[in-house]
């Protein structure tokens, strides 16, 4: 018997719009150094591998620090912290030197894997390293004196441009060179967020324990602007705040989307990258979700989003004329080109207007994209001066109380909408002042 593929066969028609979008595009890619020790560290390296085989430019930024707490225990040398920050002396250099060696050799060494009836098998990547990245001391802070810790002063971006033309993955450490010929430790975060933008990636993406960003109740924020992630930054600590601090600087200055993701999670670059739900915290500097008015370029993606409510009976049936004729009374929250969610305002007198075709795809059902249309129908409504709004509908009555909608009947409706009325759908009536 063979095995049921259409899932499978569905997913992958559903990614090719990602596909052709992320061709050609940079993404750089920051990997704590947890993430290289972690059980499932080889399955995001097949995953960093497929994205190149699909022609995404990719530079990987590695981190260190846990290696390089193992190998100052083994120098029984004592590691010491200012502001979070490590304080890097002479002795620690050579503890960072070697850490960041090892791990620069096994990224290197997964990625070159081809073997028969492996995932990589083909894949024949050329990874590049060197010194693209241009470091200066961090200096004297609250009297402490970071020595080998320092901060990126440039990102040779023309070079790794170059390299990346040519179909290499570049690779960067957590350390940098002073012109003097000096080398320095650096934070992962700040290696990563320069160099996104000074290539003026199209993401950055960091990989680390969590999936995102939590609110107050452990559940992931998936969509933040960079308003948003400004009020939540007090409230975090630790490598969330170092997460979130390197994301905001990436989006504010110039890099379009920063992701934030489990390197823990299986699939979770996938996940983000080739579906619209997505996985993970996304941070850009405006909503991800975009609800307009509707164009008339909307009309298939609204008679798409209908056609299912309309089959159950849920929805009044509309043909493609009647919809591109009232195209105008139409709102629309739109994702990466779809339309997730509509609804539309139909002005009957002076009065009242009534709030119709509220619809929202079953798979964006539960996350606020009726209750945010419904609002921007209000607003419209009162600048209109209308004074009440009404509903008819067979199966969300409970929806629309919830949101100070009130039980009415037919003969409150305005007279024309009265003769419209279908009795034999028996639609419920509820009416909302303004």
């Amino acid at each position: 018997m063979q095995p049921d593929t259409t899932a499978y066969v569905q997913w992958f028609r559903q990614s090719s719009p990602y596909i052709n979008a992320h061709r050609g595009k940079t993404f750089v890619i920051m990997l704590e150094g947890d993430a290289i020790e972690h059980e499932n560290f080889p399955t995001v390296v097949q995953d960093i591998a497929l994205l190149n085989s699909l022609g995404v430019q990719l530079v990987l930024v590695h981190g260190a620090r846990p290696q390089i707490d193992a190998a100052l225990q083994l120098l029984n040398i004592e590691s010491r912290f200012h502001n979070d920050l490590r304080i890097t002396d002479a002795a620690a250099l050579n503890a960072v030197k070697a850490a960041v060696g090892m791990v620069k050799a096994d990224v290197e060494s997964r990625l070159s894997v081809g073997l028969p009836n492996s995932p990589m098998h083909g894949a024949r990547i050329r990874v590049v390293s060197g010194n693209f990245v241009t470091a200066k001391p961090l200096g004297v802070i609250d009297g402490v004196d970071f020595q080998h810790t320092g901060e990126v002063r440039r990102i040779e971006h023309q070079a790794i441009a170059e390299l990346l033309a040519q179909r290499n993955i570049v690779l960067l450490s957590s350390a940098g060179y002073s012109p003097a010929g000096d080398m320095f430790n650096l934070a992962v975060e700040d290696v990563a967020q320069h160099a996104a933008v000074s290539l003026r990636a199209d993401k950055l993406i960091i990989l680390g324990r969590h999936a995102g960003l939590l609110d107050a109740d452990g559940n992931t924020l998936e969509d933040l602007t960079c308003l948003d992630l400004e009020q939540l930054l007090p409230g975090l600590k630790g490598e969330p705040r170092n997460h979130a601090d390197a994301a905001l600087k990436a989006v504010r200055k110039g890099v379009p989307r920063v992701h934030l993701l489990s390197y823990a999670e299986d699939g979770a670059l996938l996940q983000e990258l080739f579906t619209r739900a997505g996985h993970g915290t996304l941070i850009s500097q405006n909503a991800y979700d975009q609800l307009r008015a509707a164009r008339s370029d909307d009309v298939a993606g609204i008679l798409e989003l209908l056609r299912p409510l309309e089959e159950q009976g849920i929805l009044v049936r509309r043909s493609r004329e009647l919809l591109e004729s009232e195209i105008h009374r139409f709102y629309v929250i739109e994702r990466d080109g779809m339309i997730t969610a509509c609804a539309a305002l139909y002005p009957y007198s002076d009065d009242q207007a009534e709030l119709a075709c509220v619809a929202v795809h079953s798979d964006y059902r539960g996350t606020n994209r009726g209750a945010q249309l419904l609002e921007q129908i209000e607003q419209e409504a009162r600048r209109r001066q209308y004074k009440q709004l009404f509903v008819l509908t067979t199966r969300t009555a409970h929806w629309f109380i919830e949101h100070g909608f009130v039980a009415g009947s037919v003969s409150e409706l305005p007279q024309e909408r009265q003769h419209l009325y279908n009795w034999q759908r028996n639609s419920k009536v509820f009416f909302k002042s303004l």
